[in-house]
């Protein structure tokens, strides 16, 4: 056993499970599985996948061997402290022009400069990849432990144009990198951000028809409209609305080629096409059974179905006009970014017809990264609390969950939905869905926050969470 090499410590251990019954505690060190050694995760649940288990373990400086057997659907049950083992994470060695990291202003904290770009996140937690870092070790590994699916940012398959888009000038043919997946049968998710004068026009269609000749190992392909903040350096711009019409009205022909041919749409527009164009977002079946909300296709869809569920609940309580619900909140403020203000509105507007609760809705300005960065994910807390100032609010300030997706349940500038619960001296909600709308007023909402509160739920915290930030 190598007792120099760097294993796996463990942050928790699951009751009852295999690892417990071990005796195994918070603190070990694992180093060895089935006696290969192990440098993330990754490793551990691939090497434990037999039915005996020995691990070699560090304890208080002393080197254990701990082995046994595991019966049948017993869970591992170890948490770790990370992930990855040998470096905390894999970084990124290009410099696209439309990086979000590289658009973040000055004095935030310190995870927000870090480009993440690793293989192993991209399997675990579904981080889009660019392939560019990849040794001939990590090649290997993802054939030898099948890491399956994995997703790409692509951008472009034209050779040149991709170098462009990632600003790499040594960067590697993706299409050879993903005919090398695909011959060892790795699923691919890929994505093209579409930067206008970049990667649009011939190029965008280039790159569909190419990665369609690898389907089904390339089994989708996300269009993604790029998005820039003010602090932008490398002279892009977004794009217009006119432009994004023409590429929507050409993946839609792709779209209709593809069901014909593969069964399946193969090429997903993200749900900012159709808000930005003010067009009805398509059925969940429109998506051919993928998840991929992660990268904002589907989100609204997911968001306006709920509210078909909570309009028949409420259409069951009494007639409307009426309160139709027993609240402990007679009124709501609900907190959006712009691009979503125009469906929160509409929904709320009947929500308040049928439960007889008014809610307002408040849209609110990206002062920080910018007005052109709209999405209610990327809001800051100070923005929230500055805009909301002087307004007239409901009796209980309904917030985005997403904006506190952070192990802390902090927005990206530092700020806690305590905090602005305090300032603004009311209540403070997170909520996904209309459904927990619904429970803020009715006070069954666990993700609520009062002015009162010494600190927030750690169910907060425990709901947060990006997988870059949890690990660094």
């Amino acid at each position: 056993m190598d007792t120099l090499h760097r294993g796996g410590l463990v942050a928790a251990i699951e009751p009852e499970s295999f690892a417990s019954e071990l005796g195994l505690q918070v603190g070990d060190e694992i180093i060895e599985v089935n006696g290969h050694l192990v440098e993330d995760v990754i490793d551990v649940q691939f090497y434990a996948a037999d039915e005996w288990i020995e691990l070699k373990i560090r304890r208080n400086g002393m080197l254990l061997t701990c082995k046994g057997g595991r019966a049948y659907n017993q869970t591992l049950g170890i948490e770790f402290e990370h992930p990855t083992f040998d470096i905390d994470i894999r970084r990124c060695n290009n410099l696209c022009p439309f990086c979000f990291v590289l658009q973040m202003p000055n004095r935030m904290r310190r995870a927000l400069y870090v480009k993440d770009d690793d293989y192993r996140y991209s399997f675990l937690h579904g981080h889009f990849v660019t392939l560019t870092n990849l040794s001939d070790h990590d090649w290997q590994r993802i054939a030898d432990q099948f890491l399956s699916p994995l997703y790409v940012s692509v951008h472009a398959t034209d050779l040149r144009i991709r170098r462009a888009c990632l600003r790499n000038p040594t960067a590697p043919d993706v299409l050879e990198q993903l005919r090398w997946l695909a011959d060892h049968d790795i699923e691919v998710h890929t994505q093209l951000v579409i930067t206008p004068g970049l990667n649009d026009g011939p190029y965008l269609g280039q790159s569909i028809r190419d990665l369609a000749t690898l389907w089904p190992h390339v089994s989708s392909v996300c269009v993604v409209p790029v998005g820039l903040t003010k602090h932008h350096k490398y002279d892009r711009r977004p794009l217009t609305k006119a432009e994004m019409r023409v590429i929507v009205d050409e993946v839609r022909g792709y779209q209709r080629e593809y069901l014909s041919k593969f069964g399946v749409r193969f090429v997903y527009l993200t749900d900012e096409w159709y808000l930005q164009l003010d067009e009805e977002v398509p059925p969940k079946s429109h998506n051919d059974g993928l998840a991929l909300e992660e990268n904002g296709q589907g989100m609204v869809r997911n968001f306006l179905d709920d509210w078909q569920a909570v309009k028949r609940e409420l259409k069951s309580k009494k007639p409307a006009g009426q309160q139709r619900i027993r609240s402990r909140y007679k009124s709501a403020t609900l907190v959006t970014g712009r691009l979503f203000a125009p469906t929160l509105t509409k929904v709320g507007k009947e929500f308040a017809r049928l439960s007889g609760l008014p809610v307002d809705v408040a849209p609110i300005v990206n002062e920080r990264l910018g007005e052109t960065i709209v999405v209610s994910g990327l809001l800051m807390g100070d923005d929230v609390i500055n805009q909301l100032k002087g307004r007239a609010l409901g009796e209980v300030i309904v917030l985005p969950r997403i904006m506190f997706d952070h192990p802390r349940g902090v927005a990206l500038d530092d700020v806690s939905p305590l905090r602005i619960a305090q300032l603004l001296e009311r209540p403070v909600a997170l909520a996904d869905a209309m459904g927990d709308v619904l429970d803020a007023l009715t006070g069954r909402n666990a993700l609520t926050i009062k002015p009162t509160d010494e600190q927030i739920p750690l169910d907060v915290m425990r709901a947060g969470g990006w997988s870059i930030e949890k690990y660094l």
